[in-house]
């Protein structure tokens, strides 16, 4: 019996969907720049297309308008954050932008201590963190620069993204051994051990310094993530329209910390000009160092 509702499941998931036309296309559009901020363009149709196919033919659904309406209300929250995981971006990887950690290994090596305590300490926010491997990225980074210095030293990670499924796999901080291919060996023998022979679980150590957060970009300005002294956000903004990508990076900056690093993803946001953001001239790095306090007729 099992084997034939098997059958039946797997005929299923194959069976094609109808053509959507381009008023459903643009009703799906707009759904997904109301809710995310997202703007997808008529030329990744196919792409939208495919990922709300495959969903549907799971769970049954053969329109794509009862799928909308199954999405609408607070009964199609959960759909709705099964499906954001499928149709966001989630390229990732680690240690995936060499130069762009750089800048970050150079900040933390001049960061000056607190007069008061002695202390050398360095808040970061990694934006759109995917399944965490940015994350743990920058507290691998941070952490071998602070060995470095042999100073007293704290840091602590905020790590944020849309997708619920993408912050479950960071938390746990798991990862199969096909993804730990550019690590340099020392890093993973501190940072991770072999579970099972086949995966690497990210030390305690470094998992108690990262927060994940399910945070929409569009509602930064809002969220209670205090001020930061490094911010990075790269391969987020190329999903926007160019005055949205303008309206998050300065809903970003008013949590940098004056002095603090914001690292976009190279061509992401060129010519921006920010009363209280000062470029700063890498050839390969697109990032900005906080100049003082945000003005407030600048909001």
């Amino acid at each position: 019996m099992k084997s034939v509702q098997k059958k039946v499941t797997e005929t299923r998931l194959l069976e094609p969907l109808p053509e959507m036309d381009e008023q459903q296309f643009s009703q799906w559009m707009d759904l997904l720049e109301e809710r995310t901020g997202t703007v997808l363009p008529p030329e990744r149709k196919s792409f939208l297309v495919t990922n709300l196919g495959l969903r549907m033919r799971e769970i049954g659904c053969r329109s794509y308008q009862d799928y909308y309406k199954m999405l609408s209300g607070v009964q199609g929250l959960k759909e709705w954050n099964i499906l954001v995981d499928r149709i966001t971006v989630h390229e990732t990887r680690f240690f995936r932008h060499p130069t762009s950690l750089d800048l970050v290994r150079e900040y933390v090596a001049k960061k000056p201590a607190d007069q008061n305590s002695g202390h050398v300490s360095v808040q970061a926010w990694s934006v759109a963190c995917s399944t965490g491997e940015e994350a743990y990225t920058l507290a691998m980074v941070i952490d071998q620069t602070f060995k470095q210095r042999g100073e007293s030293s704290y840091f602590g990670i905020t790590a944020t993204d849309i997708s619920p499924a993408s912050l479950m796999t960071g938390r746990k901080g798991l990862y199969p051994q096909r993804r730990m291919k550019d690590l340099e060996p020392d890093l993973l023998e501190e940072y991770f051990h072999v579970v099972e022979k086949k995966d690497y679980q990210v030390s305690d150590y470094l998992r108690k310094r990262i927060c994940f957060a399910r945070m929409n970009v569009m509602d930064i300005v809002d969220e209670p993530v205090g001020q930061m002294d490094i911010i990075y956000c790269q391969n987020l903004l190329i999903y926007f329209d160019r005055p949205t990508r303008t309206d998050i990076v300065k809903n970003m900056a008013r949590h940098l910390m004056p002095g603090g690093l914001l690292i976009l993803g190279s061509g992401e946001l060129l010519n921006m000009e920010h009363p209280e953001l000062e470029k700063i001239n890498h050839p390969r790095v697109l990032a900005y160092r906080r100049l003082k306090e945000i003005d407030k007729d600048y909001e």
